[in-house]
């Protein structure tokens, strides 16, 4: 019997190798992150200085739209499933994902959900009017229910939720069905907890999602009235609705994010992570807790002061178990053996900076003042430092601690510092100064603005382009590794033996179709 081995683009075509299907997963939000990195920057130019200079109003509104999906729909939750299809089989000793073929089309499907996504920004009209959607990436109604190509947004996202659900399905059944004997669920590594719980988010939330888009569709299209006031529907419906969906959303962007940091954090401080089983009940007390909190975006909306008080203390109460996570990680590395390779920077970065955005997520929380921070930079700063120096922070962090075990080659460590340093210190450049103009009330999503804030922006926008140029040094290092380098040992972190295995595994060319010959 022989091998079937398909080559070229078939190869990534028809796959359903796990390790191919993550690697088209990173390779996919690699992409995205450049693109709505380049929508950033045009954010960022226009608000270099006071006035109009660049764009017109409506295109820049729809910049910011366009860069908050992409980078959270084609960005950060597909780097999330790369890592997941890559890393969840080999860590629970499986073969590949439990469905393959499924596995293979959730994928595909993503390419067309974006190419949806980005459509209606070149049809009809100039382009520098601003055709695509300009309603803020939170797509509120009733102005999102007034843009004239709609029907494109909203089978765009239900495209990405059927994919994010067919991927998570995968996942569950991998991790309950394809455990190799002996590894119990609180045996395994905490990356693996991680993705289950988000798993189950994503199931729960994202039919929620699909559910208010297409109340969207029916209210244009159709002649309904969930969202419009004048035919007896309520405008605030629809953000109860989007954000029983977008809190949870939040979270499944930054668990995997933790799971992660756990991985790395105890190999580099050569000990075991302090409070497995604390770090499993808080992950899953997170991911409960997430559901009940969604009114905290929507104190100025006019909800009952018992309302405000009780999403208050559930949002204070989310703190907790997010910090019995930081403080774990703080005590796994408290005297241990640190060294202080790239992977190691970037998850010290990530606890660093994270915590920061938790704080400011904690002050958003306590509804008298978030009154004044409501719709400011403030918000923007808050929910970058979770998102960029949180999610991303550890998205780079993963790639550089293991791309030596998926490619066989090491990254170079001198290039990879110089990575975290001009990231580091250009984000919180870019994002810092944002607190201090919302606390002075700037609002966000405009594109022109009181010359009082000129001196912050500036110094933003210049953060800004430094860290967006920082990311093509990232392209151009794992382009590097992938082709050459030093040959990566089956101890890559010296001295880390046992904590994580480490040997390099290049994909197999068998795809499962078949029984693999026995030699």
């Amino acid at each position: 019997m022989s091998d079937h081995h398909p080559t070229g683009i078939k190869r990534w075509l028809f796959t359903t190798n796990h390790k191919d299907i993550g690697t088209l997963y990173l390779w996919f939000a690699f992409t995205m992150l450049l693109i709505g990195g380049a929508m950033a920057m045009v954010i960022r130019a226009e608000l270099y200085q006071p006035g109009m200079q660049l764009v017109e109003p409506n295109f820049f509104n729809m910049m910011t739209t366009m860069h908050g999906l992409i980078m959270v729909f084609g960005a950060i939750m597909p780097a999330m499933v790369g890592f997941a299809n890559w890393q969840v089989p080999m860590m629970i000793g499986a073969p590949d994902m439990a469905l393959p073929r499924m596995n293979n089309w959730s994928f595909w499907i993503l390419p067309f959900a974006a190419f949806m996504l980005v459509a209606p920004m070149f049809m009809g009209g100039d382009f520098m009017q601003g055709q695509g959607p300009a309603f803020g990436w939170t797509f509120y109604a009733p102005l999102s229910g007034q843009y004239d190509k709609l029907a494109f947004f909203i089978f765009a996202v239900h495209l990405l939720g059927i994919s994010s659900i067919m991927g998570s399905i995968n996942i569950i059944a991998t991790i309950f069905n394809m455990r190799a004997p002996g590894m119990t669920l609180m045996k395994m590594p905490l990356f693996v907890w991680t993705w289950l719980i988000t798993a189950f988010l994503l199931i729960a939330v994202m039919p929620v999602l699909a559910g208010v888009v297409t109340m969207m569709l029916t209210d244009k299209y159709f002649g309904t009235a969930f969202f419009d006031a004048a035919g007896g529907g309520d405008p605030v419906l629809f953000q109860h609705i989007f954000w029983f969906f977008g809190h949870p959303e939040v979270y499944i962007m930054i668990l995997p994010a933790f799971g992660i940091v756990s991985q790395i954090i105890p190999t580099f401080a050569r000990k075991p992570l302090f409070g497995y089983a604390s770090m499993v009940y808080a992950t899953a007390a997170i991911a409960f807790l997430s559901f009940i909190v969604w009114a905290h975006h929507m104190f100025t909306v006019g909800m009952p002061v018992a309302g405000e008080l009780y999403f208050l203390y559930a949002t204070v109460m989310i703190a907790v178990p997010t910090a019995v996570k930081v403080f774990n990680w703080t005590a796994t590395m408290w005297k241990g053996s640190m060294t202080f390779e790239t992977p190691m920077l970037w998850a010290i970065g990530f606890v660093f900076m994270f915590t920061i955005g938790g704080f400011t997520g904690l002050m958003l929380g306590v509804a008298p003042v978030d009154f004044q921070y409501h719709d400011t930079y403030f918000v923007v700063a808050h929910f970058h430092y979770v998102l960029v120096t949180g999610s991303l922070f550890a998205i780079i962090a993963g790639v550089y601690y293991w791309i030596p075990k998926w490619t066989g080659n090491m990254y170079s460590e001198k290039l990879g510092k110089l990575h975290f340093w001009l990231s580091t210190i250009s984000v919180n450049v870019l994002f810092f100064p944002q607190h201090f103009i919302g606390l002075e009330g700037m609002p966000r999503r405009i594109p022109d603005y009181n010359p009082m804030f000129a001196d912050w922006n500036m110094i933003s926008s210049l953060g800004g382009f430094v860290f967006g140029a920082s990311q093509i040094l990232f392209l151009y290092i794992i382009i590097k590794t992938i082709r050459g380098g030093k040959k990566a040992t089956d101890q890559v972190w010296e001295g880390a033996e046992g904590l994580e295995w480490s040997i390099p595994s290049p994909a197999p060319y068998h795809t499962f179709e078949t029984a693999p010959e026995v030699k």
